[in-house]
């Protein structure tokens, strides 16, 4: 198994999950000179009637932070060179995560398609010949549950490259420190009045930390976590509590709980060349992997994944992915690297709140009214 250089010792069973912040501080300005208002957690938590809440100065501070974190992104994406590419959002299973289940099924003139969940595989077969490329969309999830965590539709940036699995950590790291940078250098007095600690994000450097799976897996022995869990949300949070409270890579998960055309590891093949990075607050907040691009090992490893098998269970089956397998097998491809960074996850750890309905103006689940 790949390790860190140095493992850590084993998590205590007595190292808690930090508590969650219950409110957003509103107004006061630092001054006192305006008057003081609070809006808690549970308004924000309001998707059902979300317009009483827009006259408020925090909804408004929200949006422009928002707005400055995509231009953040997009600036880091325009100086290294990445060109933006308008991808499908009405897809067949060639627009699914690793999660068929979750998909929004389609009338499309009388065939089955999808609502698109990622674009990644559009923007794959691109990299040959514009090198280096970049979309920003809605990715719509079937998540039947109202939470804190999950949305119906939320805001996905989505970059591949003709390039290695360091060289996209980097890139991972570049557009997340330009995000929290344009915020910083933008909206002091937004984040003032929604009591950001702006310090906190002034600590946001290159470079972040990693780890391996198998030595977080090691790390969570004592939370009944066994090698080939997937990882969930408490135990990420866990870990970038422990590693320090900054930005943390968890690479090289196992093959089997990933997506089908993440690259083996070429020293362990049952690992992939992939990495989440996990936020403060928000957990998983990007996904990110060196692809495979030889046709023989893309059709055996989507024959052998766990989607396929979702995927004939709702009547699918290799004629959905037969314009990306005909690509690499007329065209050939080339090593290439991407990910996909959910906007909503990272807002909350911006803002420092650990519910995802609190990070957007128009959050969308099954009670909003949009």
């Amino acid at each position: 198994m790949l390790r860190t250089h140095a493992p850590p010792s084993k998590l205590k069973s007595k190292i808690q999950l930090p508590r969650a912040r219950v409110h957003i501080q509103l107004e006061p300005n630092p001054s006192g000179r305006t008057d003081k208002k609070t809006i808690f957690l549970e308004n924000l938590k309001n998707t059902a009637e979300r317009y009483r809440l827009f006259r408020e100065p925090s909804l408004q501070a929200i949006a422009r932070i928002e707005a400055s974190l995509l231009s953040g992104a997009r600036k880091y994406f325009e100086e290294n060179l990445f060109v933006e590419v308008t991808v499908p959002h009405v897809t067949r299973a060639t627009g699914a995560c690793e999660n068929v289940a979750t998909m929004f099924e389609v009338d499309f003139f009388g065939e089955k398609r999808y609502l698109a969940q990622t674009g990644q595989l559009y923007l794959e077969v691109m990299t040959p010949y514009l090198e280096r490329v970049w979309a920003a969309g809605p990715s719509f999830r079937a998540e039947e549950k109202v939470d804190d965590r999950h949305l119906v539709e939320f805001t996905l940036l989505e970059i591949e490259f003709r390039g290695n699995f360091d060289q996209l950590l980097e890139h991972v790291e570049g557009t997340l420190v330009s995000m929290v940078s344009e915020v910083l250098a933008k909206r002091s007095e937004d984040l003032a009045v929604l009591g950001v600690d702006a310090e906190r994000l002034q600590n946001v450097r290159r470079p972040f930390k990693r780890i391996t799976y198998t030595d977080a897996v090691e790390l969570l022995e004592g939370e009944g976590v066994r090698w080939g869990d997937d990882l969930k949300s408490p135990h990420e949070k866990l870990l970038v509590e422990y590693m320090g409270g900054q930005p943390l890579f968890i690479t090289h998960y196992p093959r089997a709980i990933k997506f089908f055309n993440m690259k083996e590891n070429a020293i362990n093949r049952e690992l992939v060349d992939s990495a989440d990075l996990i936020l403060p607050y928000s957990g998983e907040a990007v996904g990110a992997a060196e692809r495979e691009y030889e046709y023989d090992r893309l059709v055996k490893r989507l024959l052998e994944s766990s989607m396929f098998r979702l995927l004939k269970e709702r009547g699918g089956g290799l004629e959905d992915f037969a314009w990306y397998l005909n690509f690499y097998k007329e065209f050939g491809g080339s090593p290439h690297s991407g990910c996909g960074i959910g906007l909503g996850r990272v807002m909350q750890f911006v803002l420092g709140i650990d519910d995802i309905r609190g990070s957007t103006v128009w959050p969308v689940n099954r009670e909003a009214e949009a």
